[in-house]
């Protein structure tokens, strides 16, 4: 019985090499001197697990430094000192981010982003208002139209108005067209509320949706996208680049040129590519990014399809309200998006034969 407990020696000749390992009746294949092979899976979702820490920091990081901007700059969103015209002025006046007072005579017109525009005496111009209201007090003249975006237009008593001057009106929205134009940085930096979030959350569903309708349409299309993504991202990244270049400025060069009509149709067709694309690519990315978040998040025997691209809608739907960053990611991925439509004919198996 000690012999059969005793590990068992052996020498294996190959190559001009002597390899000597043992065997032990009660364990499996032991080698003289220990080898540690590296555990590749285990290694890169230690990488995918660290990679994604430090996104969660840059986000953290980037929600703490939005709340003391927003801090900072609490002041300047509130009312500041209206803007007074007395005497004659010859010139346009605007205002932004205040009220306007006309006590004077303005021989042109008066427009304020973010304030009323209060008509004490003259204007020989327009009147405009957008986020707030024109108001003509008793006595007052305005000789040309009246415009007003997010407010209303209000009148006291004798004030006068050329009789072929027009009123436009569109109501709705003032309080926001006003924060807005007292304060710009706030389209940047959207605020964190109660409604921020529900509609954040509507936009992850939305797209949770779309992702699994276009994923069930063309299975194969999405998945072809996805493997191009990952595997030619610089050359999807160039086209899209530059189809980017030609949608954008040659298209809109080209209609100082071409006749209307041929201008319209050029527009359309611009456009409905562009957003066509872009709903394509976002799904891909989607598609993408949910797949590798489960590769770091879930085991192997509860990944799907499903979940993949709910985690990758949910992904981006956070990312994109990151304050300061979500304009630079939007264009990125109408970038990604536009080159993953224009290469959709591509084939990585020609690559390969190359």
């Amino acid at each position: 019985m000690g012999l059969l407990n005793q590990p068992r020696r052996h020498r294996v000749y190959g190559g001009g090499t002597e390899l000597k390992f043992s065997v032990h009746p009660q364990c499996s294949l032991c080698l003289r001197g220990e080898i540690t092979l590296p555990d590749t899976q285990d290694e890169t979702l230690k990488r995918a697990a660290s990679s994604l820490t430090k996104t969660a920091f840059v986000v953290v990081l980037l929600l703490l430094v939005s709340a003391v901007a927003r801090a900072q700059v609490a002041d300047a969103a509130k009312a500041g000192d209206a803007l007074v015209v007395e005497g004659s002025y010859t010139s346009d006046v605007f205002g932004l981010g205040r009220d306007v007072r006309v006590r004077g005579d303005v021989r042109h017109g008066v427009i304020a982003f973010g304030g009323d525009v209060i008509i004490e005496g003259r204007v020989e111009g327009d009147a405009a208002a957008i986020g707030g209201s024109v108001i003509q007090l008793d006595g007052s003249y305005v000789g040309g139209d009246v415009m007003v975006f997010g407010g209303a237009y209000k009148h006291e008593g004798s004030a006068a108005r050329n009789p072929s001057g027009k009123t436009v009106m569109v109501a709705g929205y003032e309080q926001e067209l006003r924060g807005l134009a007292r304060n710009p940085s706030a389209l940047l930096a959207p605020e964190l509320s109660l409604k921020f979030a529900g509609l954040r959350l509507l936009a992850i569903l939305f797209w949770f949706v779309v992702s699994i309708a276009l994923t069930a349409v063309t299975p194969g299309a999405i998945s072809r996208a996805a493997a191009r993504l990952q595997l030619t991202f610089a050359r999807v990244l160039l086209i899209g680049l530059v189809g980017a270049v030609v949608l954008g400025p040659g298209v809109a060069a080209s209609l100082h040129v071409l006749p209307p009509m041929v201008c319209a149709v050029l527009g359309l067709t611009s456009l409905l590519l562009l957003l066509l694309s872009y709903v394509f690519g976002r799904v891909v990315i989607n598609a993408a990014t949910g797949r590798w978040l489960q590769r770091v998040l879930l085991p192997e025997e509860k990944r799907s399809e499903s979940i993949a691209l709910l985690l990758g809608a949910a992904f981006w739907g956070v990312v994109l309200a990151l304050p300061y960053v979500w304009p630079f990611l939007v264009v990125a991925l109408v970038v990604i998006s536009l080159g993953l439509a224009l290469t959709a004919r591509y084939r990585l198996g020609r690559r390969r034969e190359k």
